[in-house]
Order: structure tokens, then sequence, then C-alpha cells
């Protein structure tokens, strides 16, 4: 991985523009989130994105997806199913361990926030020229690939 700033890599004005543009990005989906689940946090909804993703995991597993303590995950949680976005089930291969699970409500609360981000996404991308729509889509598409080499990188070292 090339950390540096040195010949191959980014100098300080890119990052910068990066980050700018990230920001307007954060904030469609910001509003989106807002506009949708105006009742849920920002974790509370990756926690819902977590397990949906993975679905069946257990508390360690959302906590660690987190980056939370498993105190702080537990309390996500109940509040999530307080909510009635979340079920706790025992697990199929330890009945001591509890997996977690979407519910209809959660799943389909997670649909409209795609839906209104998406929207939302449209509108922006349509004021862009298509050389620009697919020099970005270029970008991203290399941008999570080089974020998940690092991560992997990440969780090796680890």
């Amino acid at each position: 991985m090339n950390h540096s700033g040195g010949p191959n890599g980014p100098d300080a004005r890119l990052v910068t523009a990066v980050d700018t543009a990230a920001a307007a990005l954060l904030s469609v989906w910001d509003a989106a989130r807002e506009q949708t689940t105006g009742r849920l946090s920002t974790s509370q909804l990756r926690a819902l994105m977590v397990v949906e993703q993975f679905d069946g995991l257990n508390l360690r597993g959302l906590a660690g997806e987190l980056n939370m303590l498993l105190s702080s995950a537990s309390r996500l949680c109940d509040r999530l199913v307080a909510a009635g976005l979340v079920e706790r089930e025992p697990g199929r291969a330890d009945r001591r361990e509890i997996s977690l699970h979407l519910t209809t409500v959660g799943q389909r609360l997670l649909d409209e926030v795609r839906a209104d981000r998406r929207a939302r996404l449209a509108v922006t991308l349509a004021e862009m020229s298509p050389a620009g729509r697919q020099a970005l889509l270029r970008g991203l598409v290399e941008f999570d690939r080089a974020f998940r080499a690092e991560v992997e990188e990440t969780e090796r070292s680890a």
C-alpha cells in the first residue's frame, strides 16, 4: 500500500478536494436518513445495515463490525429491538448465543433510505456531464477496491 504523498501518491490538494466532495456525498446520505428515518441515529442505521449484511450475526459480531464496545452494541441493539427493527433469536448452532435479524419493518426502512438516497443522487448526477459521471463511477469503483484492500490488510495485521 502506498501511504505517502510521494511520486505515486496523492498530493494534499487532491486529498482536500476528495474530502470536500465526500462531504457533499455524505450530506446527500444524511438528508436521506433524516427524511426517511428521522428517529434513527447514524449508528443505529449503520447497525441495521450490518445486520442486513451479516444476517444472523451475534452481538459480539455486531460490536466488531461497528468497532464499538460490546456493552454499547448491546444498548444499541436493545433500542433497535424496542423499535421493532431487529429481532433476537437463539442461535442455530449454539442455543445460548443470540442471533440478530432484521424484521420486515427494518428491511422496509432500509429499502426506503436507499430509494431516497438514490433519488437524491440522481438529481445531482443529472447535473453532471456523461463523461463526468463515467469518470466518477470509475474513480469510485477504484476507491472502493483500494479501501477494501486496505481494510483486509489491516485485519490481517491485527
